[in-house]
């Protein structure tokens, strides 16, 4: 039986816990999730080092699962447009059943594995493309389905799985197994197999993008200012990075459409939006380089 559906031997009466005692053991359990990831951490830079090329020659980010597993990756792919301003068309998910299974569950969607080949192939993923695979079993038709023919094209496959020595850690190109063990509510890998898959996924998706040199220190100097909170947010990061004034800040984000980076090089550069963003573009959006 796999790990992570072998029934817990912690917390056998758990039905019978009052409401302190259930809510301390259910936390004390997901804190497992952040070792499962710190284990793996090899794995995780692997994966890092094998998608940043691909990536930045052109390549998408296609997210694969059913059920939790796809959810998250929907959640991830969707993030990185406000969070690093990267396109949507660059970060496709791809999940059991259709969209409508993100609010619904589709019964038996996971069980078609040439469903989930043939939904892989119609975004004609390409050599570029980084496909990353997701499912807490390790052995989900529909994700092994995607895999296959992921391997077929060529694309690079990241396999996330939380059970060691299944298909899907074993097939991709990297494997990431998260081994976090029996869920405290016997096969429920919604709780802390899957909050290991979220860390998994931030992480991948994050290290990429500071790679990609959408941060600039330790800040997020490439978002995207869709609402008033996120331009305020402009304001403070450009202030932050450059110590400028707020008046100052502001007067050179009105020039740029809030784009902090330019900001940055605009004010310690002394220059004119339209010259730091040459200058970016010249050193392929690093700020660091820019500002030498």
């Amino acid at each position: 039986m796999l790990k992570t559906e072998t029934p817990s031997t912690q917390h056998t009466e758990l039905d019978l816990y009052p409401v302190q005692d259930l809510v301390d053991a259910l936390i004390d359990d997901q804190a497992l999730a952040a070792q499962a990831v710190k284990a793996a951490s090899a794995s995780i830079s692997a994966a890092v080092e094998a998608m940043a090329p691909r990536i930045a020659a052109g390549g998408r980010l296609i997210y694969v699962g059913a059920g939790t597993s796809g959810r998250l990756g929907m959640l991830d792919s969707v993030e990185l447009f406000p969070t690093f301003s990267w396109p949507h068309e660059r970060a496709v998910p791809v999940l059991a059943g259709g969209l409508g299974a993100m609010f619904e569950a589709v019964e038996g969607a996971e069980d078609d594995r040439n469903k989930g080949a043939s939904d892989l192939r119609l975004l004609y993923p390409t050599y570029n493309d980084v496909i990353l695979l997701v499912a807490a079993s390790g052995t989900t038709p529909y994700v092994l389905g995607a895999l296959q023919a992921a391997r077929t094209i060529g694309s690079l496959s990241v396999g996330i799985a939380n059970n060691a020595g299944t298909p899907l850690v074993t097939g991709a190109d990297v494997g990431i197994l998260l081994d976090t063990g029996p869920e405290l509510i016997s096969g429920s890998t919604r709780l802390k197999a899957g909050t290991a898959q979220k860390i998994v996924l931030n992480t991948l998706s994050t290290a990429l993008m500071v790679r990609l040199n959408k941060v600039y220190r330790n800040l997020m100097v490439d978002l995207h200012a869709t609402n008033a909170k996120l331009i305020e947010r402009t304001l403070h990061l450009t202030m932050h990075a450059t110590g400028a004034d707020a008046a100052t800040a502001r007067a050179a984000l009105e020039q740029c459409q809030h784009q902090v980076k330019v900001a940055i090089v605009m004010l310690l550069k002394q220059q004119t939006a339209e010259q730091a963003q040459a200058l970016l573009d010249h050193h392929n959006g690093n700020v660091r380089a820019a500002l030498k």
